[in-house]
């Protein structure tokens, strides 16, 4: 959907809907509108530009006399030509026809309304995965920054694994998680969504199958999708996947590996219990089926430390592992890691080369400051603290105005509350309500389509006041 980002000046000389003209013909002129491009509907433009309807059609039935736009049949107003293909006896390219046959899928549309609206400053973000900006520790950054001043040695591009000295600083912080891992067998990457990008192009073969929690953050991803992996669902319980399920499927289906997050899962919240670590260790062992790991919440418990990673409980080399200062420090400093045996790093190392050639220098000194000494923990310290504030007024708010309509679970870390209706219904209807209020979901059927029951509740990133009006207006919207 187009951006409507331009409003017209008012005070001008110039008349509204001549304003309006000339900013679509720029649009279309300089090819950021292409042929073919489907324009907003009449009231969505009247409602970004602030005018009234009538004035947004007369400026396009100028365009329509122009031969610049035309209305078509089931497709609404579309771009029809530009400026310059008005003159030229050559047809412009359709650019609409590269986009419409790209090879790669594009994002559910609910998906891309959370993308698109999650920049809206007027929004109430209920179901946003990342950390409050109240929580980004900004002045600590900049002293790490200023801190390198005369310091400065490498602003170049890393070795391919990434630079040296962050991941000595990550095989050493991965000792505090039960994680022995020397430097040679971590591979740096922009965030834990590269880690998969990079898995399932670099060692996974077309049309592999990939066990996985449903729900699971994934579904709502199209890394492995656009690479011809088949997902392969196992159900959950409040202890998180089901082993028994877990062995069934192996048995059933051919899979390339299990990728799982056991510590405060996404979108569920469940902690994985340590009898079921090891039960699930002990099927994959058995079958030898990989595990991919992500543990990217592990360390953002709220009333007491969960169990070790999987990864700590490896004998055999057979959990890859990932993990990532985006939730716990700064999603903007892209910096994450795969741990895992040192063919499979460097096979990842070569492929990432070939993608970005290297994370950013800068954010990879930055990081290892973070990573050195216990400025790091001192940090997770006053964000658990924080995190369980707001889970614990999110409860209460749930308790006051959810009674009846819904239930849930009080998570022990992370960010999530999987909030379940006491009855099914529209979940985008009910989305694209909540959005006219000003109000950003995340509804349980991105990250299982067939679910009609749940929502994603984060009491991470909207400020304690607008958690406290976003949950009562959405719990009237739901008695309604």
């Amino acid at each position: 959907m187009l951006k409507l980002d331009w409003k017209p000046d008012k005070h001008a000389d110039l008349p509204v809907y001549l304003q309006i003209i000339q900013y679509i013909k720029e649009k279309i002129a300089s090819g950021e509108w292409p042929v073919h491009t489907r324009l907003p509907t009449q009231r969505a433009m009247a409602e970004a530009w602030g005018v009234n309807r009538s004035t947004v059609v007369t400026a396009l039935d100028e365009l329509k006399a122009e031969g610049l736009i035309e209305s078509v049949v089931g497709s609404g107003t579309v771009v029809s030509n530009n400026t310059w293909s008005v003159l030229a006896s050559a047809a412009p390219p359709d650019w609409m026809s590269y986009v419409q046959t790209g090879d790669h899928p594009s994002n559910m549309q609910t998906i891309q309304d959370i993308n698109k609206y999650e920049s809206d400053p007027s929004m109430i973000r209920l179901g946003t995965g990342e950390l409050s900006p109240d929580l980004l520790p900004l002045r600590e950054t900049e002293e790490i920054l200023g801190s390198l001043r005369g310091r400065l040695t490498h602003l170049g591009y890393s070795e391919p694994k990434g630079w040296l000295p962050l991941r000595k600083a990550v095989s050493g912080y991965l000792r505090t998680r039960g994680i022995e891992a020397s430097p040679a067998s971590i591979l740096i990457v922009s965030g834990a969504l590269q880690a998969l990008q990079l898995i399932s192009q670099g060692i996974l073969r077309q049309g592999s199958g990939i066990l996985l929690e449903r729900p699971s953050y994934l579904y709502s991803l199209s890394v492995f999708q656009a690479s011809r992996m088949r997902l392969l669902g196992i159900p959950m319980d409040d202890e998180g996947i089901r082993p028994e399920s877990l062995a069934r499927q192996k048995q059933l289906r051919d899979a390339a590996l299990l990728y799982t997050i056991p510590s405060f899962h996404n979108p569920t919240g469940t902690l994985m219990p340590e009898d079921r670590r090891r039960q699930v260790m002990a099927i994959c062992e058995r079958e030898r089926l990989p595990i991919l790991e992500d543990d990217v919440y592990g360390e953002l418990w709220l009333d007491e430390p969960g169990p070790l990673p999987l990864k700590a409980l490896d004998q055999n080399g057979l959990v890859l592992y990932t993990g990532s200062l985006s939730k716990t420090l700064s999603p903007g400093l892209r910096i994450g890691w795969i741990v895992g045996p040192e063919p499979v790093i460097e096979r990842l190392a070569d492929v990432k080369m070939q993608t970005d050639y290297g994370a950013s220098a800068l954010s990879q000194l930055a990081a290892a400051e973070w990573l050195r000494g216990n400025r790091y923990e001192q940090h997770l310290k006053r964000v658990r603290a924080s995190l369980k504030e707001r889970r614990n007024l999110t409860c209460s708010a749930l308790s006051r105005w959810f009674s009846g309509i819904a239930e849930w679970q009080e998570p022990r870390g992370g960010f999530y509350i999987w909030l379940r209706l006491e009855q099914a219904r529209s979940m985008r209807t009910l989305f694209l309500r909540a959005l006219s209020e000003g109000i950003l979901l995340n509804p349980g059927y991105v990250y299982d389509q067939t679910d009609s029951q749940h929502m994603r509740l984060s009491y991470a990133y909207a400020s304690e006041e607008d958690l406290e009006h976003a949950l009562y207006r959405l719990s009237q919207l739901l008695r309604k």
